[in-house]
């Protein structure tokens, strides 16, 4: 080391056990500045230079972009909020490569006759698989004087999120959910729409007071029947039409439920029930729905 205390971009290479190349590298980003040119006009690095350039090597090991290794080196970027975006980003990657492995297994695993309709399916679904396009579904089968709060929690609620390491069944569902999602019309939406009602805010209220009131008895292990959570999802009914709980409001609201009940929605909370472990909003809404039924005696 001369007397100026730099090193060569040899000398620095050697010591951080690397090559030339790699430090000229650095340098061209303008992860390593140079302290000084030669007389002969080569690189020359001050002493701090080799612990920055095993800095630079150990988060260039974990892949972390050169932009972020600059802010860390240069702007005072928090290492641990770097290392908290790289895993953040590890996960999706990881969830994709999983999402992808499944989707392979389920097109290796089906029939030939079932490949094509496989392949279309998933092949429609993005990787890693976004929920974008079944909520927009939501969005769209809501009523459209629904306060944003309800339409949001019920969206959330309604919507499954794929499973970070999915099984063979539940990329089939999901793909399948997400062209229920994108398949579905206008026209199509307003014949398996929700029951509507006049205030659709006190409805759907009352409804998820009684979804969550359904989730504490199923968890009770609890058959469908007259209890706190009917009570509540019948009252939600009769507040939003103005009414009275009456035996004969009760029996009116069995027929029309049965009557607006769809094989679309039906479908749709089938397949949600196979992404996620917890009760799906239309199992505890055909729970309430079966308990009404066995209350009037159309059950």
């Amino acid at each position: 080391m001369p007397s100026d205390g730099t090193l060569s971009i040899g000398e620095l290479a050697a010591r951080a056990r690397t090559t030339v190349k790699t430090v000229r590298f650095y340098s061209d980003q303008g992860l390593l500045p140079e302290a000084a040119r030669s007389g002969g006009g080569h690189r020359r690095y001050g002493p701090e230079a080799l612990a920055r350039l095993r800095t630079i090597r150990s988060l260039r090991s974990l892949d972390v972009p050169v932009p972020e290794i600059r802010r860390v080196l240069d702007s005072g970027d928090c290492l641990e909020a770097v290392v908290a975006r790289r895993l953040d980003d590890l996960g999706t990657q990881l969830a994709a490569l999983r999402w992808r492995e499944a989707a392979l297994r389920a097109l290796q695993e089906g029939t030939p006759e079932q490949l094509a309709e496989r392949l279309e399916l998933i092949g429609s679904v993005g990787v890693p698989p976004s929920t974008s396009a079944v909520a927009h579904y939501w969005r769209r089968l809501l009523p459209v004087r629904l306060s944003a709060r309800l339409r949001s929690t019920i969206t959330e609620a309604a919507v499954p999120q794929p499973s970070a390491d999915p099984t063979v069944d539940q990329v089939l569902a999901f793909a399948r959910l997400h062209a229920l999602a994108t398949a579905a019309t206008d026209h199509c939406l307003a014949a398996h729409r929700p029951v509507t009602a006049e205030h659709p805010d006190l409805l759907y209220d009352g409804l998820c007071e009684a979804h969550q009131l359904v989730d504490a008895a199923v968890r009770a292990d609890r058959a469908p029947g007259p209890g706190e959570a009917l009570d509540c999802y019948v009252a939600a009914y009769a507040r939003a039409s103005g009414t009275r709980d009456t035996p004969a409001f009760r029996r009116a609201l069995t027929v029309r439920l049965a009557a607006a009940d769809h094989p679309v929605m039906s479908r749709y909370w089938q397949l949600a029930g196979k992404l996620t472990p917890d009760l799906t909003l239309g199992a505890a809404d055909s729970w309430l729905r079966d308990a009404l039924a066995a209350a009037t005696g159309a059950g």
